[in-house]
């Protein structure tokens, strides 16, 4: 009886940009109906190799070698037809920001209706109606009506299930998802990984899915490909790769998944990685997120160690007056009947040297109330106070003398970083702001800001984009530090990043406030990022805090309904809980 051919099957892959190799000897197989999961820190080239499944490198000056087979195909051999033929109806692609791979100006049945036309032969009204079957089959409520809505009338969770179903008007035997839940919240981010499980039960198609998420891996996929450097780290079924890795590297990953069972200490908290190296079995020192040479600096032990007692500016923290209280606090956006309460009578305090986590969907209101603690917005009424004085009613003039001690690091540290500027100028700006008007003093005081969150002072004069989004999140952290503020509000400051990123940014925060006793507001839809950092959590919903306590007591026996439905939906690293997790959601979702 002869053996099926693979339905992937890849053999020393290299892909080279320029004299950059992305890829180095990579080979895999994935089975017809298999799940396989490519695991690894951006930058470890686990999208380049995706895409060179389809040959979407052709034409771009990446140099590709290799052998790559997908569905029979010879990739590297097809001419444009047989890429074409290939590329929807054989295998197709979920990309990482459905936004932008939408086009904004036609509606998402037209342009599901336009790929299912393009490789069969029926007439428009066939691919609609095709067109509204697979929007209805990935979960689409209404998906007649919705059909005609435009890629911004969609919620970004709709917007992904959008491309899914793009993907799956051909019905093909391969679906390869990049990054398919990066950057949506932790339920949304369940049902996403729900809908493919069930896709492949159905049909019976593989999937290949690329994620930096190692939990999302271990509910998603049969076998795990660990990549870093571009090559292969190590490869096997899910429940062994996880459960028992062999390599190093591998074990560092996992280190630095955050959990929401146990709060850990995350190691190498502001050691800044240098570039790759060409080993790929051996301990996360260097690693692809960072070109600098700034000196190694640890003030954390390793990550699998359970957290120890805070210090005693901590400790004390928990007696004294609150540093900033709310009470009440509301906030309302528009007029006349189309009011809409962001923020709903929200009342919360945050103690100096301890860290308060606001979590929640989107859409919640975690970051209108967070604009609103530092007072970038002002409350529509409830009381603000800090240290003692009531802030909130207070003018412009008024909030100066207590501006510098309340600072925010924002989600997108692209956005708030001026492009034009130099990471240098940006940092010094608040140093500006309180009246230093000493060059040489500001350049020396950006300088150790620069090193204290771990970055080379080397690189005052560098631009934004030359930093990768670990670094220019801590350049935000540096900003904030040189006011010398006495409370910080974090809003998502590690969402897009990836886990090991994640777990420096989150030691550095730790760091600085051992060392400085500031207090903390971190916001976030991470349910297991907020467990790392937190004293307290409040949970959001609609505006309103639906759950507020210590953070063992939110998590180790949460009361509100809708904080167990958020915690069932974080991914867990047991494969074999999997199942039973979906249940869970089914359950709760149901009630």
């Amino acid at each position: 009886m002869t053996t099926p051919s693979p339905l992937v099957e890849v053999k020393d892959l290299t892909i080279d940009f320029g004299s950059v190799r992305a890829v180095d000897g990579l080979s895999f197989t994935l089975e017809a109906g298999g799940a396989l999961g490519v695991v690894g820190e951006s930058g470890s080239g686990k999208s380049a190799s995706a895409y060179a499944l389809l040959g979407l490198h052709r034409g771009t000056g990446a140099r590709v070698t290799g052998s790559i087979r997908v569905a029979g195909t010879d990739v590297g051999a097809a001419d444009d037809a047989a890429l074409r033929a290939l590329r929807g109806a054989k295998a197709a692609m979920v990309f990482q920001d459905p936004l932008s791979s939408l086009d904004p100006y036609y509606t998402v049945g037209d342009q599901i209706a336009e790929v299912y036309r393009v490789h069969n032969s029926v007439s428009r009204r066939a691919a609609r109606a095709r067109a509204v079957e697979v929007l209805d089959r990935v979960g689409i409520p209404d998906a007649a009506r919705r059909a005609g809505s435009r890629p911004h009338e969609f919620s970004g969770g709709m917007r992904q299930r959008a491309l899914i179903a793009m993907a799956l008007a051909c019905e093909p035997r391969l679906l390869i998802a990049d990054e398919p839940t990066t950057a949506l919240d932790v339920t949304v981010q369940a049902q996403i990984l729900d809908l493919l499980h069930g896709l492949r039960r159905e049909s019976g198609m593989g999937l290949l899915l690329v994620t930096h998420d190692v939990g999302v891996a271990a509910e998603s996929v049969d076998e795990v490909l660990v990549m870093r450097a571009g090559r292969e780290v190590e490869r096997g079924p899910v429940a062994e790769v996880l459960g028992r890795p062999r390599e190093a590297y591998t074990r560092e990953l996992l280190s630095a998944v955050p959990r929401v069972d146990v709060k850990r200490v995350v190691p190498d908290a502001v050691s800044v990685p240098v570039p790759r190296a060409p080993a790929v079995a051996v301990p996360r020192a260097p690693g692809p997120d960072d070109t600098s040479a700034a000196p190694r600096r640890s003030a954390a032990p390793h990550a699998s160690a359970v957290a120890a007692p805070r210090a005693s500016v901590v400790a004390a923290g928990a007696d004294a007056p609150p540093l900033l209280e709310a009470v009440d606090l509301r906030r309302e956006f528009g007029r006349g009947r189309g009011r809409v309460a962001a923020v709903d009578g929200v009342s919360l305090s945050v103690h100096a040297g301890r860290t308060l986590g606001i979590v929640g969907e989107s859409g919640s209101g975690k970051t209108t109330l967070g604009r609103m603690l530092v007072r970038l917005l002002d409350p529509t009424s409830g009381r603000l106070r800090y240290g003692g004085t009531e802030i909130g009613s207070l003018s412009e003039r008024g909030l100066r003398p207590v501006r510098r001690e309340l600072q925010m690091v924002f989600q997108d540290p692209v956005a708030s970083l001026n492009p034009r500027r130099s990471i240098g100028e940006s940092v010094a700006d608040p140093l500006r702001a309180a009246g230093e008007r000493d060059e040489s003093r500001i350049r020396d005081r950006v300088g150790e800001l620069l090193e204290r969150v771990g970055l080379d002072p080397g690189r005052y004069e560098r631009y934004p984009h030359e930093f990768s989004g670990g670094q220019r999140q801590r350049v935000g952290i540096a900003r904030a530090l040189a006011a010398e503020p006495r409370l910080i509000v974090c809003d998502e400051p590690v969402s897009a990043l990836d886990v090991t990123t994640q777990a420096q940014v989150i030691g550095l925060l730790a760091e600085l406030q051992r060392e400085l006793g500031i207090g903390l507001v971190f916001i976030a839809h991470d349910l297991a990022v907020v467990r790392q950092v937190s004293d307290r959590v409040a949970v959001m919903r609609n505006g309103v805090v639906v759950e507020q306590g210590d953070a063992d007591d939110v998590y180790g026996s949460p009361q509100d309904p809708y904080t167990k439905q958020l915690l069932a939906a974080v991914p867990a690293l047991d494969p074999g809980l999997a199942a039973v997790r979906r249940a869970a959601r089914k359950e709760l979702a149901a009630a």
